[in-house]
């Protein structure tokens, strides 16, 4: 039997799960089905949305109370030593995986320390961005402890996994002494594959209230700080200036919100800045597709899923500059990088003058997807653990 036949008891270890829709949540989601379906037995322990205890099938939620004075959404389990945690330890996992630096990363230290299964851990979030967002106002201070904690708290790792390039380099700065390997998080490309009818289309962009003949700018994601959506607004309403058939669709929900409404109503954009709040994870094609150009202002990114979505959906992309976008967005082929204002309003003129162009970058931005296929990402993550057994 190769390596890649051995079948492994593998535990994933995550601070969310179903109770939230996020880029983590979705590489959890993703690497679980991709695993099972390999012949893997796969458990998850996850931090519950209540204070009950509880499974459900291969899922492990244990009670917890919210922290949202700290940070939104955030929650801390009251219990390390629940039995459902000592059924893991008796289970005897292979292989740890933890996919947060948090909470849940002390089951994962603790089952991987009594069972002797290899840690393996991704670093999904670059934290300097949300310390200054949430907590500690010195971008100074907030860059040095992401540094000096993250290193701490990792320190027993066995090997760490990057899903860019840009994360790698980040850790290696951090002076992290665990292996690193770079392995982009796959997604479920076969929806994002789906399309809507022209008539579909016209009738749920009529719903939303944009003419048929209205360009729009789209963005899909948490409503956080840290997304710099208010940037986005901003130019959004110097754009106007120029073309006013521009609209701005911004699809999710978060505790940026009223601020972002209270923006553009500011700017005196609110007529035509969209907010339709959460959508079902199962339909979020559906809104991509209503779009024209996906716009991101965010250099929080570790991923990008959503721009590997949007990308998928055959949208070109027009992103401030990061180095996250390295393999998803090809200057000039599916699309655009700014990094000032003065770049953002000159693409947006030629982007949305150039229909033809356009439509050659939403054939490029499809082909580009289909390196993100999750099977690819459940294969380099079976190679991985067998690097650390």
């Amino acid at each position: 039997m190769t390596p890649q036949e051995t079948k492994r008891k593998v535990l994933i270890t995550t601070d969310l799960y179903t109770v939230s829709t996020n880029g983590v949540v979705t590489s959890v989601q993703n690497l679980f089905d991709e695993l099972t379906e390999k012949g893997h037995d796969v458990r998850i322990l996850t931090i519950s949305d209540t204070l009950h205890s509880h499974k459900e099938g291969a899922v492990y939620y244990i009670r917890s109370v919210p922290l949202k004075a700290v940070y939104p959404d955030l929650r801390m389990p009251t219990s390390y030593r629940h039995k459902l945690i000592q059924e893991i330890i008796d289970w005897k996992p292979d292989v740890v995986h933890s996919q947060c630096e948090f909470f849940s990363y002390q089951f994962a230290a603790r089952i991987s320390r009594i069972t002797g299964a290899p840690l393996v851990h991704t670093y999904h979030t670059l934290y300097e961005q949300y310390l200054t967002s949430y907590i500690i106002p010195s971008k100074r201070l907030g860059d040095y402890l992401a540094k000096v904690l993250s290193r701490r708290r990792l320190k027993r790792v066995d090997t760490l996994v990057a899903p860019t390039q840009k994360v790698e380099n980040t850790l290696q700065n951090y002076g992290m002494r665990a292996p690193i390997s770079v392995v982009p998080s796959g997604i479920r490309l076969d929806q994002h594959y789906q399309r809507l009818s022209m008539e579909e289309r016209q009738q749920k962009r009529r719903a939303l209230g944009i003419g048929d003949e209205d360009q729009v700018l789209i963005n899909l994601g948490r409503l956080g700080g840290e997304k710099n959506l208010d940037e986005l607004i901003t130019l959004f309403a110097e754009a106007r200036k120029q073309n006013d058939g521009l609209k701005f669709l911004i699809v999710g929900d978060g505790p940026a919100r009223a601020d972002l409404e209270k923006l553009a109503k500011e700017l005196g954009v609110e007529k035509h800045v969209i907010f339709t709040g959460m959508v079902p994870p199962a339909q979020v094609q559906n809104y991509y597709q209503l779009g024209d150009v996906f716009v991101s202002a965010s250099t929080s990114e570790t991923q990008g899923l959503t721009y590997i979505e949007a990308a998928a959906n055959g949208l070109p992309l027009l992103c401030r500059q990061d180095d996250c976008l390295a393999d998803v967005l090809q200057k000039g082929e599916n699309g655009y990088e700014y990094t000032s204002a003065e770049e953002f309003l000159h693409a947006i003129d030629a982007v949305m003058e150039d229909k033809e162009w356009r439509a050659a970058a939403a054939k490029r931005s499809e082909e580009i997807a289909a390196a993100f296929d999750k099977k690819n990402f459940g294969k380099a993550i079976e190679n991985v653990y067998e690097s650390v057994l």
